[in-house]
């Protein structure tokens, strides 16, 4: 939280998880940002390539709105990168923009997409049709949540890695 608060514009955060981080870490994170007097919103989606698309932006939106997040909200996009792709679209786009920050969970996404600034969803007629370039306010990389990662995703993450090396 150190790191964190001095980042925040006000003490209301929006923590945008997906249904196989959430059990592992939002508690963590959320009960770390409530000892810092922040209000954490936690908004669950389901996991999966497949559901960075507009029905899952239009959840994460209904429930910012719902929980009357303002433009000093800041998100916080804690999983791998289709999270990441997520919250920061929906950081870009909601109240025409909003801080985030990006707590990837991957190897993958804490060497590539999490530092990036690209964020998209999905169309039916194509992958990362629809986007915006997003800079997060502050990319919090921890290495205990590769512990969690099964092999395939640990070696995805390897082989990004070796390919910057070249």
């Amino acid at each position: 939280t150190d790191l964190v608060l001095p980042c925040l514009a006000q003490k209301k955060v929006a923590v945008v998880t997906n249904t196989t981080v959430a059990p592992l870490f939002m508690e963590r994170i959320a009960g770390a940002l409530a000892r810092g007097g922040v209000e954490v919103v936690r908004i669950v989606v389901a996991d999966g390539e497949e559901h960075k698309d507009w029905r899952t932006l239009s959840t994460i939106f209904d429930a910012l709105l719902e929980q009357r997040c303002g433009r000093d909200c800041t998100l916080v996009a804690l999983g791998g990168g289709v999270i990441g792709d997520l919250a920061g679209f929906a950081a870009a786009t909601y109240q025409r923009g909003v801080q985030y920050i990006q707590v990837p969970t991957t190897l993958l996404a804490q060497v590539d997409s999490s530092v990036g600034g690209k964020t998209a969803i999905n169309h039916p007629l194509g992958k990362n049709m629809i986007g915006a370039f997003h800079q997060p306010k502050l990319v919090l990389a921890d290495l205990d949540t590769l512990k969690t990662l099964p092999e395939r995703e640990l070696r995805a993450g390897i082989a990004e890695v070796v390919k910057y090396g070249l």
